[in-house]
């Protein structure tokens, strides 16, 4: 029992499913908790906790299992990264939500070893997660398959084409600024509050849209987004040159092809684009490019519509290349060293959404580890 546990978090609306989690850290010695700051909370989930770092490192200190508290002195996802070396930690201990292929790479390259926790549940108690409690909003998420860019009139002038787009349950306590529409969902919990409101679907999405975007807006949010997440199924949603809103919209909501989907997509968490990133510099945007991109939309939604898995991850995977051809941006070389870690196992891939960060998007036949299932919103 002399090792050295370190555990790291947000901690706000602390409940049983934390104290369980911090037994079953305790199982493997002394546990040291360091905490997000108000600020990195802020910057990560574009919310403000319930409770000050001040209140949540108190709250923390008092429970007799805990050996130290402290607030995370770093920045972004990899915030206890200056605190890990400082405090020295035998065992990096990290829930299944936690988990990242990031975070296992830094404790290899330090030499510390790297836990994913087993959520043992509390006997006679309800398993409780921070994701769970915050289930009372069902508003979906959205994440496009391909096509994503030729929403905006500046590549559809280039070649018109489709975005290909599913609507997620909001499952996961998924990460702002992760290119699933987290924004436009905040406007729709504005206009709605718990869920999407009964009525004509699109009529909806043309509401959301709006209200994202008021007259004398500098930057249009595009529309898939909206539509991504009051439409239910996967959407194939077709641009005219120029245009804002798709000319046509084709949803499917066939429970077989949604469950074929849902059986091999696979999310990897990996960090969220930092506040001040900036997707627009340096874009190269051509027709020949543009064009691609329309391509390998159309290919995706025909093999999604055979249930064809193999030129569902080929399709995918150039709808990925095709943008970061005109958005350089969206990639760099943690991101392409992760996709060469993965490529035995999927036989596609992308980033979530067009913005780059978040999560890495695999096709593949088995389970991806450390990855997330999605649920599609079905009606």
């Amino acid at each position: 029992m002399n090792k050295k546990i370190f555990i790291s978090g947000c901690f706000d609306t602390l409940h049983a499913g934390h104290i369980a989690f911090i037994e079953e850290a305790a199982m493997y010695g002394e546990v040291h908790i360091g905490i997000g700051s108000d600020e990195t909370i802020y910057q990560l989930k574009g919310r403000k906790t319930i409770y000050s770092q001040s209140e949540r490192q108190y709250m923390l200190q008092a429970l007799k299992l805990v050996s130290e508290v402290s607030i995370n002195t770093g920045h972004g996802v990899l915030d206890f990264l200056p605190d890990l070396v400082t405090i020295k930690p035998d065992i990096l201990f990290v829930n299944e939500d936690g988990h990242s292929p990031e975070k296992e790479e830094l404790c290899t390259d330090l030499g510390i070893e790297y836990i994913v926790s087993k959520r043992i549940p509390v006997k006679g108690l309800p398993a409780r997660s921070t994701t769970e409690i915050r289930q009372e909003c069902r508003i979906p998420f959205r994440i496009d398959l391909a096509g994503g860019w030729l929403d905006q009139p500046y590549v559809s002038k280039h070649h018109p084409g489709p975005v290909i787009t599913i609507s997620i349950e909001p499952d996961h306590d998924f990460n702002d600024r992760s290119g699933m529409s987290s924004s436009t969902r905040k406007k729709a919990i504005d206009l709605w509050q718990t869920d999407i409101p009964v009525g004509d679907r699109e009529k909806l999405a043309k509401i959301l849209f709006c209200y994202e975007n008021p007259p004398g807006s500098d930057y249009i949010s595009g529309s898939q987004d909206s539509i991504g997440i009051v439409m239910p199924g996967i959407n194939y949603l077709w641009y005219d040159p120029n245009q804002y809103w798709p000319s046509h919209i084709l949803s499917k909501t066939n429970p077989e092809l949604l469950h074929w989907l849902e059986s091999y997509l696979f999310l990897l968490p990996i960090s969220p684009r930092e506040p001040d990133f900036d997707i627009l510099a340096k874009t190269e945007i051509a027709p020949e490019k543009a064009q691609n991109l329309a391509k390998a939309a159309d290919a995706l939604w025909q093999a999604a519509l055979s249930q064809d898995l193999k030129p569902f991850g080929k399709a995918m995977t150039e709808s990925f290349e095709a943008q970061v051809s005109m958005f350089p941006g969206m990639s760099n070389p943690f991101i392409r060293e992760l996709i060469d870690s993965q490529k035995h196992r999927a036989h596609g891939w992308k980033l979530s959404g067009a913005g780059g960060g978040g999560y890495l998007i695999l096709v593949a036949e088995e389970e991806i580890p450390g990855s997330l299932k999605i649920r599609i919103r079905k009606n």
